[in-house]
């Protein structure tokens, strides 16, 4: 992944340290940005004052998000806090990124519906998943078969956005389906057995170590697994990973561009559907905060600016006119 000396060393302490490869690999793109911004001084000799450079420049000539200028903050403070065991002293200064957090797309009951009804099998299955329990695509296609609680109707979302855990809600009409994955993958982990080099499937090594025999059980393995057997490139082991995500977004456009829906459609526009739909049937928007996963209520409330007719509720005045034809 890393094409120096110096962050391939960043990247073997952050795998060491069980960050996930998400995390390792975004982490690695901001600080090497940062490095060449800094006309590849070495970041032991770089202070606050270029950091602060360096975030400015992001919000004013790159106009990232402010999402985005965190986490290229988080990438530096990382590597010269944690890694080189320095202080980055105040950093207050820089200028904060302007750009405006976009408003969520959300489709009407009917939208799902149509785009649901382009999908059969697996990928009806996943889709349905997105839209039912409110799921980020990264962590569907992480579920484990042990992670659906077909008795309470739950799902358990593990090492979520932020490391938290949590439960969301699951819906009846899919347990027959659900039932139906697990089979296969049970009969998909039989044939794989008999594959010579065949490794089991990733565990954390600190699960691996307490149970050794979990890679060979069928419910430590992805319930919605790739298509074939790969090389694990960090063990060189013959392993099945999971469903691509890159390919479930692209599962999802296409059957909103074949349903006729002319929204931008992605993975996360069923998660922002599942949102608006619960607050808009009178759940509390505490709930929907915890079966988000937000952290803050304040972000699970850009949820309510959809539900305003209108903008911000505001009844045109060409509404009142007399009818003009």
């Amino acid at each position: 992944m890393s094409d120096s000396p110096f962050l391939k060393s960043v990247e073997d302490f952050m795998r060491v340290q069980r960050y996930s490869r998400r995390t390792i690999r975004s982490y690695l793109y901001w600080i090497k940005f940062f490095i060449l911004f800094c006309n590849k001084r070495h970041p032991s000799e770089l202070g606050d004052v270029d950091i602060q450079r360096f975030l400015t420049f992001l919000a004013t000539e790159r106009d990232v998000s402010a999402g985005t200028q965190a986490l290229a903050l988080n990438a530096v403070v990382f590597v010269k806090t944690k890694f080189l065991g320095q202080s980055v002293g105040d950093l207050s200064g820089f200028n904060r990124s302007q750009r405006q957090r976009k408003l969520p797309v959300v489709l009407t009951p009917d939208e799902v519906s149509a785009l649901l009804s382009q999908l059969t099998g697996e990928h009806y299955l996943m889709a349905a998943m997105l839209y039912g329990s409110g799921l980020r695509r990264i962590e569907l296609v992480r579920l484990r078969v042990k992670d659906i609680d077909f008795d309470y109707r739950q799902v358990r979302v593990m090492n979520g956005k932020g490391g938290k855990h949590r439960l969301v809600t699951l819906a009846d009409e899919l347990l027959a389906l659900l039932t139906k994955q697990v089979k296969h993958i049970e009969a998909l982990l039989a044939k794989d057995r008999m594959t010579v080099g065949y490794a089991g499937v990733w565990l954390p090594d600190a699960l691996a170590r307490k149970y050794p025999n979990a890679p060979f059980e069928s419910e430590w393995h992805y319930l919605f697994p790739a298509s074939r057997l790969s090389i694990d490139p960090d063990s060189d082991c013959l392993r099945r990973h999971h469903f691509d995500e890159s390919n479930l977004n692209k599962i999802i456009k296409k059957a909103a561009r074949d349903a006729g829906i002319r929204k931008q459609v992605s993975c996360h526009t069923l998660r922002h559907s599942f949102a608006t739909h619960l607050l808009q049937s009178g759940v509390d928007i505490r709930t929907v905060q915890q079966q988000l996963g937000h952290a803050d209520v304040k972000t699970t409330e850009i949820y309510t600016h959809v539900l305003k007719q209108g903008a911000q509720g505001v009844r045109s005045p060409l509404s009142g006119l007399p009818e003009q034809r």
